[in-house]
């Protein structure tokens, strides 16, 4: 029942007189969902390619995926934006990315219209239409739909899951977390996960258990009420992060390497009718290494990879599962409209050769081969923040070119099942009529036989860009309504129109070739060449996955196609074209708090992210701690930011005052008190004097001097020869004890302060030495 019908001032169907007996009293009527009317589901993979569910021909068991599809439908021809923040907003809005603000991540945003990350409340939400038509509405999961500027403790709230129609939230709001240790927010507070890794815990269960929680909670006191669960899993986004015995059921199964996994997944998608039996298998990706060409040791390393990444997709499919047993138990899942999407395709920003470690990625330190393999044994547990080499992304897309990112298809055609039982006759069925995910909302709404709301809290609401595909559900035949798309991320452009696809590549098919992996603003001449001679044309009714460029020959439908685009560029607020990344990144944006020299922080508060707190890498900086030591004495963590991937802590143990860098997971530098801090209050200060510049392209920060401070005096020294060049990911910053991932080996989390801790002030007024690339890197991952 929504608060705003309650009271919305309805005419009173009572009589009111002068006392009570001349009067009659009347309730104000909540609103209910018509009879009968079926649950939505929406379960939204991150980073999963088309040719990675077994139900689409891929290598990997997801028997659960699989049980949806034999119940329902797979849709071979579903379009999304190729990235994470744009497609979500698709899938909740109706409505294209440019015109919800969102032509990239949140965290690239520029001040213009269709770039700003700030979806306009015109473009209702699919959870704010169906609360007001009497649904319960939750959402689990990965959100990056706010501005991240108000992804904090000081707010707005108002573009926060329960901002925008969901009643209940639990999840993270930003664009990926530690499986092992996530960032998690439970209505419009941050929480710390129920259990640790070692207790058995993992996010995915954690989610679908939420989930669970949410819906029961719900029908014990209304089971005719209906509900709208939207769940977002972190899977399979980096990390891939699973229990080794997922991992380890595929022990050798992907040994003879990517090629090899491609040949089999297209063979099977043929046989499944994914594809067309006639259909090309794209070409070698000029990005991909050959597999063959590696030595034993990589081959070794990037199988492991890939066998974590099963794991981890097989494992979700397992929980997931449990949600739809869960569903039968309760009499519901066959009245229940399931949709299932990946955001966009698999991703490649784990490099040519992966990563045991993100941060390490984007601080442009990639460990040695030879450092990678020690770790073997341990990737996809908590110690590591794991992705994939690039080559299983290619092999994950199959049978289509590149992957998340680009326009091509293998970043824009993604795995799309539908099932409704109760409602929709096929079962196990392909449908190839063309869709984007702006359709979802319109066909859910048509389904549900409810009129996009004119009005949403009083703001009047702009027209859907999808359309239905409901009359395709029952009849193979039917023709989309779905006509023309256009599609822009980065620079790189297309569109489809009935059959035909134009692709403008910027900056090119390959990053290796351009050396313009994080893109370049595109000037006017440069864009008058690239519309004169950089568009390609494929017919994918014939080809699709555009291998043959027919372009030369249809000149005429080009241009066309070309001139098509620009009109619907100029309707849905694309204008103007921006090939650019990193001047997106470190433009001017908006600040909820302006930055200062001196933060003060306290114990017992909400964790600080990363871009939001003191910027203490490379620079002179100190962090000051004013605490009292009871008789007996005291231990834990004064302030900590990051987690066993790269961080830093200062803290006490054993009576001694510490502090420790950790670089990039990789190394440890530290400086100790020799003598434990007295009895009484004190203010303890760790300083760091840079003396060297940092080389940032080669992955080090600035090297420095560390140093600690009882009272004022000094009383240790040490040298850290090279520092965190960028940024911690996880980043958060706590004070008063280190949650989640431990710092340092050397305590257990959260290693909570146990004396009296006041509060930490942190200076950071000497000058800071910044590298936009890097930070670049560190936003484009976490995508």
């Amino acid at each position: 029942m929504a608060i705003e019908e309650y009271q919305s001032g309805r005419p009173f169907t009572g009589v009111v007189g002068r006392t009570t007996d001349e009067s009659s009293p009347a309730w104000p009527a909540p609103v209910r969902a018509a009879a009968g009317s079926p649950n939505v589901l929406f379960v939204v993979l991150d980073d999963t390619g088309f040719g990675q569910l077994g139900c689409f021909g891929g290598l990997i068991e997801t028997p659960n995926f699989d049980r949806l599809a034999a119940n329902g439908l797979r849709f071979t021809n579903m379009h999304t934006t190729a990235l994470c923040s744009p497609s979500r907003s698709c899938i909740v809005t109706g409505r294209n990315h440019h015109s919800n603000g969102m032509a990239s991540i949140t965290e690239l945003s520029t001040g213009y219209p269709g770039y700003n990350g700030v979806i306009p409340f015109e473009n209702g939400m699919l959870s704010e239409m169906l609360v007001d038509k009497g649904f319960s509405t939750f959402m689990v999961g990965k959100w990056h739909l706010s501005p991240s500027n108000e992804e904090t403790a000081t707010g707005p709230y108002t573009r926060w899951p329960l901002g925008r129609g969901f009643e209940r939230y639990y999840g993270f709001l930003g664009g990926d977390t530690s499986q092992w240790y996530p960032d998690l927010v439970y209505d419009n507070h941050q929480v710390e996960p129920p259990r640790t890794p070692e207790e058995g815990y993992h996010l995915s269960e954690d989610l679908v258990d939420k989930s669970i929680e949410f819906i029961a909670d719900s029908k014990q006191i209304d089971p005719a009420k209906p509900f709208y669960l939207h769940l977002c899993f972190g899977a399979t986004h980096a990390p891939h992060h699973v229990p080794k015995e997922w991992a380890d059921k595929y022990a050798g199964a992907f040994d003879d390497g990517w090629d090899d996994y491609r040949e089999k997944v297209f063979a099977r998608q043929k046989e499944l009718g994914i594809m067309p039996a006639d259909a090309q298998l794209s070409r070698h990706d000029p990005d991909v290494p050959d597999w063959q060409a590696q030595t034993p040791e990589a081959r070794k390393l990037f199988s492991r990879m890939m066998e974590v990444f099963a794991g981890f997709l097989s494992h979700t499919d397992h929980h997931l599962g449990r949600l739809l047993d869960f569903l039968t138990e309760q009499g519901e899942l066959d009245n229940t409209i399931v949709m299932m999407i990946s955001d966009n395709g698999a991703s490649a920003e784990g490099g040519p050769t992966g990563t045991t470690n993100e941060a390490q990625f984007f601080n442009n330190a990639q460990e040695p081969l030879e450092d990678s393999l020690r770790a073997i044994d341990e990737i996809g547990g908590p110690k590591h923040f794991n992705h994939y080499p690039w080559g299983w992304t290619w092999a994950g897309n199959t049978p289509f070119r590149r992957w998340k990112r680009e326009t091509y298809r293998g970043g824009s055609c993604d795995p799309f099942i539908v099932s409704w039982p109760a409602g929709v006759n096929a079962k196990g069925e392909v449908r190839n009529q063309y869709a984007h995910i702006v359709d979802m909302v319109p066909t859910v709404l048509d389904l549900l036989d409810i009129e996009p709301p004119a009005t949403i809290r009083g703001v009047t609401q702009a027209p859907l860009h999808g359309v239905s595909f409901a009359h395709a559900l029952d009849d193979a035949e039917a023709g989309s309504k779905h006509h023309t798309q256009y599609f822009e991320m980065f620079g790189h452009r297309a569109i489809d129109h009935d059959g035909w696809r134009a692709v403008c590549p910027w900056p090119g098919t390959s990053f290796a070739e351009s050396g313009a992996a994080f893109g370049d603003p595109i000037s006017s001449t440069k864009l008058s060449q690239l519309d004169a001679t950089g568009w390609e044309l494929y017919h994918v009714a014939e080809d699709p996955a555009e291998t043959s460029n027919v372009a030369a020959d249809n000149r005429d439908r080009l241009i066309a196609m070309i001139g098509t685009w620009y009109a619907e560029a100029g309707k849905y607020g694309v204008l103007p074209i921006d090939g650019s990344a990193l001047a997106r990144m470190i433009g001017e944006k908006p600040s909820i708090a302006p930055p200062r020299d001196q933060y003060t922080m306290r114990p017992n508060t909400q964790q600080v992210p990363f871009f939001a707190g003191p910027r203490v890498l490379n620079r002179p900086h100190s962090i000051t701690a004013f605490v009292e030591i009871p008789d007996g004495g005291a231990e834990g963590v004064l302030l900590s930011q990051g987690s066993a991937a790269g961080g830093y802590a200062l803290f006490i143990k054993d009576g001694l005052l510490h502090y420790v860098h950790n670089y990039v997971g990789r190394d440890l530098f530290r400086v100790s008190s020799p003598e434990p801090v007295p009895v009484g209050e004190h203010e303890l200060r760790f300083e760091f004097e840079p003396t060297g510049k940092p080389d940032m392209p080669n992955g080090k920060g600035a090297p420095g001097h560390l140093q600690l401070y009882v009272d004022g005096a000094l009383v240790a020294a040490a040298d850290a020869p090279v520092t965190t060049p960028f940024a911690f990911n996880p980043g958060n910053l706590t004070c008063g004890s280190n949650p989640g991932s431990a710092v340092t080996g050397e305590y257990t989390s959260p290693f909570k302060f146990t004396g009296t801790l006041h509060k930490v002030t942190v200076d950071v007024s000497g000058e800071l030495i910044e590298d936009p690339e890097s930070e670049l890197r560190a936003h484009l991952a976490r995508q």
